[in-house]
């Protein structure tokens, strides 16, 4: 599933096609995602111009006056600026046409995406509306991760990865922060420290930014918008390699089910 740097990779890879240019048409090939694609999409976007392009959480928003385009790539999607002569293949559901020659086209094989046209503010839709910081923002430190991790019993890795309480923070880069900050990922969250949680505020950034920069991760499906794959696994220091030596102290990496997710951490490094 693409996380929050490849949403991001995304955003930062369509914006500059896409950015002040006026939609001309929308198709929609299969309006099957999570949620139909709303008819009201293809009658009421064309003739308006993109004036932002935004991410929150793992949410894209195309911004137009009052009204925006909000997309979720789901398990498979990917977005991709191609030739609007380019024809639509197997599991293409919308193509945003632009003046000037190219379209904005969503492909999702599993369909778990979404393509909503929302109208107001987006931030108080019912999908965005109860999210947690966003982790670059002033708001997300280890002190606010710390007041907010007061006599939770639930392990650490998954008040990590609770949207309520931060935002695009998924199982990969969960696993790599962890491991950055030491902090073991079954540890109960309202037994860190204030000082372990700056570590981890710390490293969770820290990991996000060298995942954006690398351009995400690609382990299964996740290509960007130019075609080409991410390469912050080559960068993994625990995720996905169970059994392998920790590459601080030696040990062998372990793999374990938290909350239903494949988690990864070095015994010895880990408290």
């Amino acid at each position: 599933m693409p996380e929050l740097p490849e949403v991001e990779t995304t955003r930062r890879g369509v914006e500059p096609h896409v950015l002040g240019r006026r939609v001309t048409a929308v198709r929609v090939h299969d309006r099957r995602l999570r949620w139909p694609v709303p008819a009201a999409l293809a009658r009421e976007l064309p003739g308006r111009r993109i004036e932002r392009v935004e991410r929150r959480a793992k949410y894209l928003l195309f911004r137009s006056g009052d009204r925006s385009l909000l997309i979720h790539l789901g398990m498979s999607g990917r977005l991709r600026v191609l030739p609007d002569t380019q024809p639509p293949q197997m599991h293409d559901h919308l193509d945003i046409l632009l003046d000037g020659g190219q379209l904005l086209r969503l492909h999702d094989p599993r369909r778990f995406g979404c393509a909503l046209w929302l109208t107001g503010d987006p931030q108080q839709h019912k999908l965005l509306k109860a999210l947690g910081p966003e982790p670059f923002s002033e708001v997300f430190s280890g002190d606010y991760l710390f007041r907010r991790a007061r006599e939770r019993r639930v392990p650490v890795k998954n008040f990590l990865m609770d949207g309520r309480v931060v935002v695009g923070v998924g199982n990969i880069y969960a696993s790599e922060a962890l491991f950055r900050a030491g902090i073991h990922p079954l540890r109960a969250a309202g037994r860190v420290t204030r000082p372990r949680y700056a570590a981890l505020a710390a490293a969770v950034r820290e990991v996000l930014e060298e995942a954006i920069r690398q351009g995400g991760t690609t382990l299964r499906d996740y290509v960007g918008v130019d075609g080409g794959t991410g390469y912050f696994q080559l960068r993994l220091s625990v995720y996905d390699r169970a059994g392998q030596p920790c590459p601080r102290c030696g040990a062998s990496i372990r793999q374990r089910v938290i909350g239903q997710r494949s988690s990864y951490y070095c015994p010895r490094c880990q408290r």
